[in-house]
């Protein structure tokens, strides 16, 4: 199995109860970006913050985001096969995962703090958690279930059945590792569909981790805080469309929104 002990990241956050995200490493800057805007006219790089802000809040408001592609950015992400399953939907995404042919499982299994019921409007996510003695019954009931999925597996195992074909009897729950290049307008992208309120909260806590370690890099700041202002404003705009969301906080941002430099 990778070493993931070392230090070579330029950022790391836990992630769930046994998961991680880890910057490995990114090629490129704001003037990256800055520059490939620029080259159609001629113009210099940079300009100034006033202008260099201005243009990069023009190119994301109006979503000229191909000179975001610029950017370069690798992760390695540790986590439940079900969100894999979900990360790996994004396309923009260059990933290697943990193979389950040629090493053997990873013994962790995720477990949720908090079981929640199904939702009743939200057809495919959740609704209300259960109440405490609920949920620690459940949880009770899923441990158990884990355990005997791993002693099928390291039975299998041990009876000389491919790995390949052994992996068969492990739950969604299971942890996988992967690591994954991508390009920043494409983790924008991720950034803006998983950190929503609608998304299930097991994806959306790796994208917050992300979130926090992008703003933690001077290289991007001004390319964070813009993508929060547009973010912010898709989200109350969604949630005003569907009766989610008192609309003065909408006329108010968008006020703020107008009012911005170009």
């Amino acid at each position: 199995m990778t070493d993931y002990t070392k230090d070579e990241y330029i950022d790391q956050r836990e992630v769930l109860d046994k998961g991680f995200v880890k910057f490995v490493s990114y090629e490129g800057d704001v003037y990256k970006i800055l520059r490939a805007a620029r080259i159609s006219t001629g113009g210099v790089a940079s300009k100034g913050e006033k202008q260099d802000k201005g243009l990069l809040r023009y190119l994301y408001k109006n979503q000229h985001l191909t000179p975001f592609e610029q950017i370069s950015l690798t992760f390695d992400v540790k986590m439940p096969h079900s969100i894999a399953k979900q990360w790996l939907r994004h396309r923009g995404f260059s990933p290697n995962e943990y193979s389950l042919r040629y090493s053997e499982a990873i013994d962790e299994m995720y477990m949720p703090i908090v079981w929640r019921k199904q939702g009743e409007k939200n057809h495919q996510g959740s609704g209300e958690p259960f109440d405490y003695h609920q949920n620690m019954k459940i949880s009770g009931i899923a441990e158990e279930a884990y355990d005997k999925c791993l002693i099928v597996y390291n039975y299998l195992i041990s009876q000389g059945v491919a790995r390949e074909q052994a992996r068969f009897v492990l739950p969604l729950a299971n942890y996988t590792m992967l690591t994954f290049t991508t390009d920043l307008r494409n983790l924008l992208h991720f950034l803006e569909l998983r950190l929503h309120s609608h998304a299930q909260h097991e994806i959306r806590v790796y994208a917050e981790a992300i979130h926090d370690m992008l703003k933690c890099v001077d290289d991007f700041g001004w390319i964070i805080e813009i993508f929060d202002e547009f973010n912010s404003l898709g989200n109350l705009y969604h949630d005003a469309i569907n009766k989610e969301t008192n609309t003065e906080k909408l006329k108010k941002l968008l006020y703020d929104f107008t009012q911005g430099t170009e």
